[in-house]
């Protein structure tokens, strides 16, 4: 079996991220996670619900600042007098506490793998860095705009199986080409990714609108070639707002 055919469970991620894995297996997990792609979102994920739970309790407890789920219940306990904690309470309290913090961290997951165009706006880099063919402007400009090319359905299942995504609609998503064929954009899975027609205000058809708007800008000699192609590669939302002078996607229809 390949290192990543199979995958580490939430309860070893979350275990190695307390701290609470035996010397060995903490060794495990962490090349694992070095090495895949997969488990190393998934812990980012729990991550960040977990950081996101201790802070809310922080706001709204006046907690210390805590190094685990764990260190945080001990914290809150410590802020009842010794002789106010009879067994029975305290055991309530962790119980209420350990809950909260599962669901909270549960429900994230469950948003995330339901909705996942919430997090996709963007790609993720380390899958899709975008690639270009060796295209000059005037073969870009030599003809009307290609716009997105249809993406095969063979490729087209292989990018949903890369981004965890199962059951997906065709109605719901564009394989969307990081950099537009129209900018000399390659046919490579490193320059697609699945992006949501609705789901996110940085949907896929207000990155079309700035795709026309860089080609024009580059036919027209006002624009490098590979300036566009770099800058909607790196992060297409903050070139949408350079080249559109806003904060917000202008409405498609206008």
């Amino acid at each position: 079996m390949g290192k990543h055919e199979s995958h580490l469970s939430d309860r070893d991620l979350i275990m190695a991220l307390d701290g609470e894995l035996p010397a060995r297996e903490s060794r495990r997990v962490q090349e694992h996670v070095r090495a895949c792609w997969k488990c190393r979102s998934r812990q980012s994920e729990l991550e960040q619900a977990i950081a996101h739970f201790v802070q809310s309790q922080e706001q709204e407890l006046r907690l210390p600042c805590s190094a685990g789920p764990r260190a945080m219940l001990r914290a809150r306990m410590q802020q009842v007098p010794e002789q106010r904690k009879p067994l029975w309470w305290s055991t309530w309290v962790a119980a209420i506490a350990c809950g909260l913090m599962i669901g909270f961290i549960v429900t994230r997951l469950f948003i995330a793998e339901r909705h996942p165009s919430v997090v996709l706006a963007a790609p993720n880099p380390a899958l899709t860095p975008g690639a270009a063919s060796l295209a000059l402007p005037g073969v870009v400009c030599g003809g009307s705009s290609q716009g997105n090319r249809e993406v095969d359905a063979t490729l087209r299942r292989r990018v949903f199986a890369e981004y965890g995504i199962t059951n997906a609609s065709a109605k719901a998503y564009e394989i969307d080409y990081l950099i537009t064929p129209a900018l000399g954009g390659a046919d490579d899975i490193r320059n697609l990714w699945p992006h949501s027609y609705s789901d996110t205000e940085w949907n896929a058809r207000v990155k079309d609108r700035l795709e026309d708007k860089l080609r024009d800008l580059v036919c027209q000699g006002k624009l490098d070639l590979a300036t566009a192609q770099r800058e909607i590669a790196s992060n297409w939302i903050e070139a949408y707002k350079k080249y559109f002078r806003t904060d917000h996607p202008l409405s498609t229809r206008e």
